[in-house]
């Protein structure tokens, strides 16, 4: 046999044998891939153990949450908001040591207005008379990027005690809402706290007086004379209601009530804003929900369905400590346009999550 016979034939057989190796064991040492998880189409109220005054805001592909931190403002960002346990929170800004606006930061909300975002938030200097609203205001898209700048107190020309500012928006005018006191002195009838209305020319201005649209009437709203926590909601034809919080967060009566904007009524004048006579969501105690209240509103993540977000405590006479939790549920509509809020759902309890959560 010659030379170049026996090495082609030997790189034949070495090559055969490789080859064989490989198939052998791509055959017999395949490695089962791990089953794909299912994922869960379902959430469980609470969202958080704590989270007193939740706000929450959809903006492109997030939900920004926040609630009452005390001393600082923080923000959680998430793109499915049953989700919320899993988000951390950033501080975008924090109380100053001294000051008007150095203590007691109660319920900011975020806002997208004209491109920008705002928070407002009430805050005093440690003395609760001197409760006042605040601005803060950054251009930047993600409102946990950019610069947070302050732009000062928010307040009509009276500037008495003021918490729980919001802002909307009706036939393209801007009007702030909040609750505030008639009168300057806690200890007297005047500490009684009522909702007020103003026009806006900007994010940060108040245009004009403020406009008393509603004080504790009914007796579910007299147990500590508050309305407070308004919030608009308005239905596919865009018509708003006003839900605000009554009756004092310290007791169990704490509950929601509802003003009803007149067709073509004008938000400037009390006689058209048309107030339920019965609470809309109050304390069921079966639910483990106690005191429900200062509530916002968002869309699901395809805009489909809308949903409420309140506070709630878990145990009878627990008030306006850190026991408050954020839950969440959906809000059905009547025949008429009229928003249904239904019941507090049970902690713990399997809900369907928004729709557009699940792809």
């Amino acid at each position: 046999m010659s030379i170049r016979k026996f090495v082609y034939g030997s790189l034949f057989v070495a090559l055969f044998t490789l080859g064989c190796g490989a198939d052998s064991e791509d055959t017999n040492d395949v490695t089962p891939k791990p089953p794909v998880a299912a994922v869960d189409s379902t959430f469980t109220n609470p969202l958080l153990a704590s989270g007193p005054d939740p706000w929450v805001v959809h903006h492109g592909s997030f939900y920004y949450y926040t609630h009452t931190m005390g001393n600082r403002i923080g923000i959680y960002r998430t793109q499915y908001i049953s989700q919320l346990s899993k988000a951390s929170n950033v501080t975008i800004w924090t109380a100053p040591a001294t000051g008007a606006y150095s203590r007691n930061v109660w319920a900011p909300e975020i806002h997208r207005i004209n491109n920008k975002w705002y928070v407002y938030f009430a805050a005093d200097d440690g003395n609760d008379a001197n409760h006042r609203m605040y601005v803060l205001e950054n251009p930047s898209d993600n409102p946990l990027s950019g610069t947070w700048t302050f732009k000062g107190k928010i307040s009509d020309p009276s500037d008495k005690w003021a918490i729980d500012g919001s802002v909307f928006e009706h036939d393209s005018k801007l009007y702030f809402i909040w609750s505030g006191w008639e009168g300057t002195d806690p200890n007297a009838n005047s500490g009684r706290q009522q909702i007020y209305i103003a026009k806006m020319s900007n994010p940060w201005t108040i245009e004009g007086e403020r406009i008393m649209i509603s004080r504790p009437t009914y007796t579910w709203e007299r147990n500590g004379l508050v309305n407070e926590g308004p919030e608009v909601l308005k239905n596919k034809d865009g018509n708003p209601f006003l839900v605000y919080s009554a009756s004092g967060c310290w007791t169990d009566s704490y509950s929601l009530g509802m003003l009803t904007l007149k067709e073509n009524g004008d938000p400037l004048k009390p006689e058209d804003w048309v107030k339920s006579t019965n609470p809309v969501f109050s304390t069921k105690a079966e639910s483990s929900a106690f005191g429900p209240g200062h509530n916002g509103f968002f869309k699901s993540p395809d805009s489909k369905e809308d949903w409420i977000i309140y506070h709630a405590n878990p145990l009878a006479g627990q008030g306006c400590a850190d026991k408050r939790s954020p839950r969440i549920q959906k809000i059905n509509w009547r025949g008429d346009g009229t928003p249904d809020f239904g019941e507090p759902v049970n902690i713990n309890t399997k809900i369907k999550r928004p729709s557009g959560e699940i792809k």
